[in-house]
């Protein structure tokens, strides 16, 4: 029997306003459809990887959070991609600090399920830059910043991308799941 070589994928998971700005709920709470498939989301992976600024930022909340997103960011390694940081003590930490496209294909090489890639958006930026990111999940929510660190920065080319799944929430939150689309040879 043929042994099926596969690497897993990196996903970028992101919520972002409407003009593209990263960007939070500005709710006291997310809708119940988006909680659920964030949910889904995270069932789909086994790595999260970030930045220093948001490893900084979920390290200092999730270890005391309660809730439905507790025990999949707090369970999951973690591989924080930084330069400048010394130590990562939030449970099942690492850090990376070599060339970000190497680290990369190193972890898609091993086994298990996908990689979820979290902000902030230096950080996104960097991944999508170098065509790391193989799917984008954005959750596009239903306000307009008008400022704010944009999701891509500009790039040298055009990023094509194909629409695999649209969700719309009664709250007007948008779910939209993109795939790269290979450059023709």
């Amino acid at each position: 029997m043929a042994t099926r070589n596969t690497t897993r994928r990196v996903v970028l998971q992101m919520g972002i306003s409407m003009d593209g700005f990263v960007s939070h709920p500005h709710t006291e709470s997310e809708h119940p459809a988006v909680v659920a498939w964030k949910l889904a989301s995270l069932g789909q992976v086994d790595t999260h990887i970030m930045g220093r600024t948001t490893y900084q930022e979920m390290a200092a909340y999730w270890p005391t959070a309660t809730g439905e997103y507790a025990a999949p960011m707090n369970n999951m390694p973690k591989v924080v991609f930084s330069s400048t940081l010394d130590k990562a003590d939030w449970a099942d930490s690492r850090i990376a600090s070599g060339d970000l496209a190497q680290e990369i294909a190193d972890l898609k090489l091993r086994p298990g399920k996908d990689i979820m890639a979290h902000g902030g958006a230096s950080f996104a930026q960097a991944l999508s830059a170098q065509g790391l990111v193989d799917e984008y999940r954005l959750m596009i929510y239903p306000i307009a910043l008008g400022v704010g660190a944009p999701l891509f920065a500009p790039p040298a080319t055009p990023l094509r991308l194909t629409l695999a799944d649209a969700t719309t929430c009664s709250d007007g939150t948008a779910i939209h799941v993109y795939r790269p689309v290979a450059a023709a040879r």
